[in-house]
């Protein structure tokens, strides 16, 4: 079988070279940092999911690359039901881990963008890209790795474009080309289980003109390699996220983003996947996002199901019947299914490409991606109005002071009430940890801005057709039509 132990995934973390960086010290092994052992447990999870009887087709399925099971974060979703199994997915993980396992799912996303780009690619100018990511593919489910996918690049100044910068870092680029491959330079940046990941799937991080060719890349390597260096860069709200007893209750999962630079990193052919075709990077970015902001809906959605556990349990703990927080309990189970709901009906409304791989609805999914930038947020500030402000201020003492020998006793005294001051303090930093720490994920920006989303709803709206439709009704013929510009 392709499917590893969580033990092996972690054996594999710690054969690899040491190059993650937090605080400036270097990550000799990320298995037992503090800074990244939450987020390989996170993992490990679905490591473990995956040799369960009773949770392994969440995780699994038939690949007809391998012709056995592989883990569905690196299987292209070629059907409706492949797909809605993925957002199931999602949602599940992060009520098993409590966190996003990005480490896992953006590469997913991005090997399927790549899978129908180099599809059309191979079709249109006879290369043999598909090829090539079929290989790699069947290489990685084999060895069911992890794979975070990169997208971000730093960017420099917003009103010029890759090949107008000053700087022309400001975007990953390839600086050399050789017969056997490329050397790239840059960064990519806030790049999700960064940590966690064996290998790194780059994408171009934006559409591309001619005269950029050298920006137009996208390909596979080992998060290790030569002149790679990823510097964490997840701030806890203070340092109770690296510490342990009360202030990490039996929590498993954990959040980490990484800038990921690039210095000099040579790229062996048979890993690029997009090697100058500016013409091909819209394309890209969009077989990217579509799927991305349909799936994304059962991940916040998955976090949601965890805020309103916890803040039932702060209520109770108070002394307080959940029943009185009725109305908002609604809303926040409204939220959720809101995000998750709309990204179903993406995946339903979506179709086949050509490759085999299936693309969600553009305008509900990106419909989506404007749901998932404000619910979360909605359902964390009915979460924090339930705990109460020792929840939402972040104002509770350290597990350290609860343990001291010379006021721990009165501390757990005063942050005693329906329960006792270990029960309420662990309900109250789970909500805290889950609304303003670091277990709140990119909902706003991840996976692009909720504007670039708007753009594309734009883009996508037939408002002269609702025009003609509501005209007919009102019996005005022809439709008014637009005034020029004063």
């Amino acid at each position: 079988m392709a499917l590893r132990t969580p033990e092996q995934y972690k054996a594999a973390l710690q054969q690899m070279r040491p190059n993650v960086y937090k605080f400036g010290e270097l990550i000799k092994d990320v298995t037992t940092h503090p800074a990244t052992r939450r987020t390989i447990e996170g993992h490990a999870q679905i490591f473990k999911a995956g040799q369960c009887e009773k949770h392994r087709d969440r995780v699994i399925v038939f690949s007809d690359l391998i012709g056995e099971n592989a883990s569905r974060y690196l299987a292209i979703a070629r059907n409706l039901d492949d797909f809605i199994a993925i957002c199931k997915m999602k949602r599940w993980a992060f009520q098993l881990t409590g966190t996003c396992t990005g480490g896992r799912c953006v590469g997913g996303n991005a090997i399927s963008a790549m899978w129908a780009t180099t599809y059309d690619l191979d079709k249109k100018q006879g290369t043999d890209y598909h090829n090539r990511l079929r290989s790699w593919l069947a290489d990685a489910q084999r060895r069911d790795i992890t794979c975070c996918g990169a997208l971000t690049d730093p960017k420099g100044d917003r009103t010029k474009t890759p090949s107008q910068q000053s700087d022309p870092d400001m975007n990953l680029r390839v600086v050399s080309r050789r017969p056997d491959g490329v050397v790239v330079r840059g960064a990519k940046i806030m790049i999700a289980g960064a940590a966690a990941a064996e290998e790194v799937f780059v994408l171009p991080g934006a559409a591309y003109k001619e005269g950029e060719e050298d920006w137009s890349i996208a390909f596979a390597v080992p998060r290790d390699a030569d002149g790679l260096t990823v510097v964490e860069a997840r701030r806890p709200s203070d340092t109770r996220d690296m510490e342990d007893g009360i202030d990490n209750p039996n929590r498993i999962g954990g959040i980490t983003q990484g800038y990921l630079l690039f210095e000099d990193v040579f790229v062996p052919n048979n890993r690029i996947f997009l090697n100058g075709e500016v013409g091909a990077t819209l394309q890209t970015v969009m077989n990217f996002i579509m799927p991305y902001r349909a799936a994304i809906g059962g991940c916040v959605a998955g976090q949601g199901d965890i805020k309103i556990g916890a803040a039932i349990l702060m209520a109770r703990a108070n002394g307080i019947s959940s029943k009185v927080f009725k109305d908002k309990l609604v809303q926040m189970q409204i939220n959720n299914e809101t995000t998750y709901g709309v990204g179903i009906a993406a995946a339903a409304l979506g179709k086949a490409h050509p490759s085999g791989v299936w693309i969600p609805d553009a305008l509900l999914a990106n419909v989506n991606k404007t749901h998932v930038a404000t619910l979360p947020y909605e359902t964390s500030r009915l979460a924090q109005e339930i705990a109460g402000g020792i929840a939402e201020t972040g104002c509770m003492p350290s597990s350290i002071d609860l343990e001291s020998p010379t006021y721990g006793a009165s501390l757990k005294k005063y942050l005693g009430a329906a329960v006792d001051a270990d029960t309420r303090v662990r309900a109250a930093r789970l909500v805290e940890w889950l609304t303003i720490g670091s277990g709140v994920p990119g909902c706003m920006h991840g996976g692009g801005s909720p504007d670039g989303a708007k753009l594309v709803i734009c883009s996508r709206s037939d408002w002269e057709g609702s025009t003609e439709l509501a005209a007919r009704i009102a019996g005005i013929s022809p439709p008014i039509a637009e005034p020029g510009t004063k």
